[in-house]
């Protein structure tokens, strides 16, 4: 990097202090300030800060990696914007009406305590040791090789990078709450959206055009079956990403990670009211249409030019990072520099401030329910601090085990999600799912989901041809998924037959057809024709890509 790039780094920086102070002196040391933004955000902050906080590690370094590596595969996961839609028509009225902070809070409302408590463990543990430590190992890796500083004053940049990403991200997280994680993402989104663009423009006139790297993407083969580089459908023999586990595979985690995970819903949660919260999944939807193009796409731009002798690729893993690096004129790296930042940052510090929630409102406010005010917000603090240092903690086992780790990581979505989506979409869908499955739907979604894990961890001492094996480990990962979901479905089904079913009263408004006269006219009157023309847009683009890269 030249002193442009500095510069423009230096000013985008300036920009983010500017916004966290901001942040700071306007809010109020209330708990509903501190981890929703007072309830009142707008649209504009809620749908960048949706797209802001998925745009992390799994993208810089996971997605560009994949379309260097694999190619459309990994498009599906991307072209979720119509699962954003479902959180904002279907579920945004029912969380709204429920007023809850939490999503373990909202399956106590509909279910029990129990349910509560087992998902708000669950959330916490997956979050600082699979979030948060992939966000800071992929981060000091990113960082290390844009930047070309191997280390300063004899220190491994990589440590300098991660741990000083930890410290500032934690920093402004403490302080300014859900209303800086917000209005942070309004800056950081378009920064990340001009620079990534530009990667990806500057990369096809590289490569020859369109039509050049299609025909060098389609000439590889992608399996033993047919299928190349940019076949977004796949063979059912497919060993990673088979059609018949991909379609609805994908579907199941992204139910669970637009829908019902804290990380996300959060934002929505801090809506003024249902018609901002709504807005903001159609502004995130139409965000979300982006990465493929301007990370996936650009990942198989970097392995059309490595093919070519243009560049050298270090690994698939370093696909976007090198592009950065051999590709942008001056300025331009330092403002994509700034874009990396502003995804990495922006995903950091919607996990602490998540991680703060979920421990404050579920285990501190639980049991001490009568707390004030200032005591929560500053359990919230001292929660968030928690956090980081277990993140700075975690940074070299990640290292140590580095994409070993970060493989078993990925595989944890597919084996956590099953169980989670399971329980929601029935607790909404069926005033006839009792209490009982509930709680039970979560335990057997989570046992058999760390089962696949541990005995995955432990297959080279199982017998291939046992039963176990061939039971939890020798299916692919998608197959595994939807039938560890079908399972949960139909656990919960029989255990609703033969237990209580919940007071009708206690969880009206909570599942469909239960809502008032006035709770349907109060949704009825948050959306008109342009959020339904816009949902249409949005569903419209995603079939038109699946039609274009069917084969």
């Amino acid at each position: 990097m030249v002193l442009l790039d500095w510069i423009v780094l230096g000013l985008f920086c300036l920009a983010l202090v500017v916004v966290v102070i901001w942040a700071i002196r306007s809010k109020e040391d209330t708990s509903t300030d501190y981890f929703l933004a007072g309830r009142d955000a707008t649209w504009l902050a809620i749908g960048a800060s949706i797209f802001a906080s998925n745009i992390g590690s799994e993208h810089l370094v996971g997605l560009a990696g994949a379309g260097a590596s694999s190619g459309m595969a990994m498009a599906h996961w991307e072209m979720h914007g119509w699962l954003i839609l479902l959180l904002g028509w279907l579920f945004v009225p029912f969380y709204a009406r429920s007023g809850v902070f939490t999503m373990p809070e909202f399956l106590e409302r509909r279910y029990n305590k129990a349910s509560r408590s087992f998902l708000s463990i669950i959330s916490l543990v997956s979050y600082v040791l699979t979030k948060v430590a992939v966000t800071v190992y992929a981060g000091g890796v990113v960082f290390k090789d844009v930047f070309g500083i191997e280390s300063v004053w004899g220190i491994d940049f990589f440590w300098i990078s991660a741990i000083g990403l930890v410290l500032l991200t934690g920093l402004y997280t403490v302080l300014g709450g859900m209303k800086a994680v917000l209005w942070t993402s309004v800056i950081q989104t378009p920064v990340l959206l001009i620079g990534s663009v530009t990667v990806l423009i500057l990369g096809i006139i590289k490569v020859g055009g369109w039509d050049e790297l299609m025909q060098i993407c389609r000439a590889v083969p992608s399996n033993d079956f047919g299928d190349s580089m940019t076949s977004l459908i796949r063979s059912p023999r497919d060993p990673d990403y088979p059609w018949t586990g991909v379609i609805l595979g994908s579907a199941i985690i992204g139910f669970w990670y637009w829908c019902t995970d804290q990380y996300i819903v959060q934002r929505v949660l801090s809506g003024r009211d249902q018609k901002q919260s709504r807005r903001g999944t159609i502004f995130g939807a139409y965000l979300k249409l982006t990465p493929v193009f301007i990370f996936l796409i650009p990942g198989m731009i970097a392995f059309a030019l490595d093919q070519q002798g243009v560049i050298t690729l270090n690994g698939s893993d370093s696909a976007f990072s090198t592009l950065v690096r051999e590709l942008l004129p001056m300025g331009f790296k330092g403002l994509v520099v700034g874009g990396i930042l502003a995804a990495l940052m922006s995903s950091l510090a919607s996990l602490f401030n998540s991680s703060a929630t979920l421990f404050t409102i579920d285990f501190y406010q639980k049991y001490k329910p009568q707390a004030p005010e200032k005591e929560l917000v500053r359990v919230g603090r001292l929660a968030t601090i928690t956090v980081v240092i277990l993140g700075i903690l975690w940074i070299p086992v990640m290292r140590g085990l580095g994409k070993v780790l970060y493989a078993y990581l990925q595989d944890v979505q597919s084996l956590l999600a099953p169980g989670i989506a399971a329980v929601f979409a029935l607790g909404i869908l069926s005033k006839r799912t009792t209490p009982a499955a509930g709680i039970t739907g979560l335990v057997v979604g989570f046992t058999l989901g760390m089962t696949r894990l541990l005995l995955k961890v432990l297959a080279g001492g199982l017998n291939p041809d046992g039963l176990i094996y061939g039971i939890f480990v020798e299916p692919n990962w998608l197959h595994y998924e939807i039938a560890l979901f079908i399972i949960v479905i139909v656990t919960m089904v029989i255990v609703s037959y033969f237990t209580p079913k919940a007071d009708e009263a206690r969880i009206r408004g909570l599942y469909l057809g239960s809502q008032s006269a006035e709770e349907k006219a109060i949704t009825r009157a948050s959306w008109n024709k342009w959020d339904v023309i816009n949902s249409a847009i949005i569903l419209t683009v995603i079939i038109a890509f699946y039609i274009y890269f069917w084969n």
